[in-house]
């Protein structure tokens, strides 16, 4: 079992940047894939990122590559979204979960793939 709580949302300005954060609960933490999910109002949930359980490998959503930046610290067993360049079109309710899964590539943007859920935080972005 694995209990997830975001942190780090809030209210920004397009240009500006955000860190997200994921404090998870459980043993089995360190070596979960961990991906971030968003959802806009009226839209379905989208991928995001993804990190595998060592931080070796990431995955990103070709809308947030070059911008968005995943990692983790099995040590403090967290997981962050750095938000950089954000756009107006970025503002939603950022998720993270997490999968037993140790697959690569497009399967981690499919949230089936996911076994547990945080509550989510809100990112708002002006223009």
């Amino acid at each position: 079992q694995v209990q997830l709580v975001e942190s780090g949302g809030g209210s920004v300005q397009a240009g500006g940047s955000l860190r997200l954060s994921c404090a998870a609960s459980g043993r089995t933490f360190s070596s979960s894939t961990m991906g971030w999910f968003r959802q806009a109002p009226g839209k379905e949930r989208e991928f995001v990122a993804a990190i595998s359980w060592s931080g070796a490998y990431t995955y990103y959503a070709d809308s947030v590559k070059g911008r968005f930046t995943i990692s983790r610290d099995n040590a403090k067993n967290t997981v962050y979204l750095q938000l950089n360049s954000l756009k107006p079109e970025d503002t939603a309710v950022y998720y993270c979960a997490a999968a037993k899964t140790t697959a690569r590539g497009p399967v981690l943007a499919n949230s089936k793939v996911y076994d547990y859920w945080g509550q989510g935080t809100q990112v708002t972005v002006s223009s």
